[in-house]
């Protein structure tokens, strides 16, 4: 059996003309003799009538003040890709192919219990092979699990986070011992920068997994970076198409064809907020610890870092705005005793000092001697990258950039660097400019 995973994203099913296309795709798939396996996003994008944020703001005007609990939020939000999958499988049908809609607890997707961002586990691919062995078409709800309820009962539902439905297609495609795994959306594949800021962008014919999953972690909403991991882990042949056209997309790779080094493009993230942390006055023997235990406290509740900087004094790290009030909430008054030579109590600070802060202050003071971290926080920022292959080993890259931005009077907050990619912190004011002068200044230098 020849399978092919085939994810289609909102736009590809947002309208009864869109589904039709998709359907198309699938039915052409089955025709060449491959046994398609279909992955739905919920309908639509943002103020679609059953788009997630649509929703989620439904749930939000039943009591404004108080925030659903997790794990209803996430019944909620499963519930697009349910209506969604039922409506491409019906439309199959009435096309003359049999066609099943399956929840992602009926595709064995299993999941850990992170409400929100959770992470797939194990798919038990069994029900899917039930129904394509008897000629149907698997029509899978993408973005969502199931999960151990506190009784041991395989009985809760759980989302992946945004972009999940990209992670249920190369997750299944790993089950499945997929040919390939084809993720479809309204652009013809991996562009060199944000076509709404560079109109002529060229599509990028191969990239590499981890050029992808760098793309895609840094602001890039092509591809779920997760769904990159997993198929690169896997090694299963993963490819980005635009719905509505014939364009030939592009094929991720495990190793770059290009010879020599390469710019593959240039991203930018949304709405960040970013905190430096000064560990000056602490004890040597404590700042590690201390950047241990902020790391794995963020990490657990699935805070997406950007641009960090660590050095032997202090922390850096950009959050996206939408997820500061949580960082708020679990630092701004955390108390951390350390020992380690000399028992000192640490209080964290974020920004000004609130009342709260104060007061545990006043608290803790005849408990020992104690210090207080304050986080510089700096709001209304954002981050651009030049990401490529070996970026690091062309030399002169990283002054380059900077001196790109510098002539466009964009203003550089931060930097930070990895092997794929050079970044800066820009106030979001520049961000469109900064993308546009970075990728015509690279221009010569991004392969196709």
């Amino acid at each position: 059996m020849r399978i092919k995973v085939m994810k289609f994203g909102g736009t590809s099913v947002a309208t009864p003309e869109a589904r039709n296309s998709a359907a198309l795709r699938v039915i052409s798939a089955k025709e060449q003799g491959f046994s398609p396996v279909v992955v739905v996003s919920a309908i639509g994008r943002r103020g679609a009538p059953y788009a997630t944020d649509t929703l989620i703001n439904a749930l939000a005007e039943v009591d404004p003040p108080t925030a659903p609990r997790p794990r209803e939020l996430d019944l909620l939000m499963s519930c697009g890709e349910v209506l969604s999958a039922v409506l491409f499988a019906h439309l199959l049908k009435s096309l003359g192919h049999p066609a099943s809609a399956m929840t992602g607890v009926q595709a064995g997707i299993h999941t850990d219990g992170n409400y929100g961002n959770a992470r797939v586990t194990q798919v038990e691919p069994a029900g899917i092979l039930r129904f394509l062995e008897q000629g149907d078409i698997p029509v899978v709800c993408g973005f969502q699990g199931v999960c151990a309820s506190p009784e041991g009962w395989l009985s809760e539902i759980t989302t992946l986070g945004r972009g999940g439905s990209d992670t249920t297609g190369s997750a299944l495609g790993a089950a499945l011992g997929a040919e390939a795994v084809e993720v479809f959306t309204d652009v013809d594949g991996v562009k060199s920068a944000d076509p709404d800021f560079v109109p002529h962008a060229p599509t990028l014919r191969t990239v590499t997994y981890d050029e992808v999953a760098e793309i895609a972690h840094l602001g890039a909403k092509v591809l779920h970076p997760r769904a990159a991991e997993i198929a690169m882990n896997n090694g299963i042949p993963l490819w980005v198409k635009n719905t509505f056209s014939d364009d030939p997309g592009t094929r991720i790779v495990p190793r770059s064809d290009y010879p020599g080094k390469r710019v593959t493009g240039v991203t930018h993230t949304g709405k960040l907020v970013y905190l430096q942390f000064n560990f000056e006055s602490s004890e040597a023997s404590h700042v590690r610890e201390l950047q241990s235990v902020v790391y794995e406290m963020l990490e657990r509740y699935g805070i997406n870092l950007f641009m960090i900087n660590v050095s032997p004094t202090g922390l850096g790290f950009g959050v996206p705005r939408s997820q500061y009030e949580v960082v708020m909430d679990l630092m701004d008054g955390l108390v951390l005793p350390l020992d380690g030579g000399r028992p000192v109590i640490y209080l964290f600070q974020i920004g000004p000092a609130t009342k709260e802060v104060e007061t545990q202050e006043r608290l803790l003071r005849p408990l020992g001697e104690q210090r207080r971290i304050v986080a510089e926080v700096t709001e209304g920022c954002t981050m651009v990258s030049v990401i490529g292959h070996e970026v690091l080993q062309q030399p002169g890259i990283f002054l380059r950039t900077l001196r790109t931005l510098h002539e466009a009077k964009v203003p550089v907050l931060q930097t930070s660097d990895s092997d794929l990619s050079v970044s800066c912190l820009v106030p979001e004011a520049d961000m469109e400019r900064a993308v546009r002068t970075l990728h015509d200044a690279f221009a010569g230098a991004v392969a196709p």
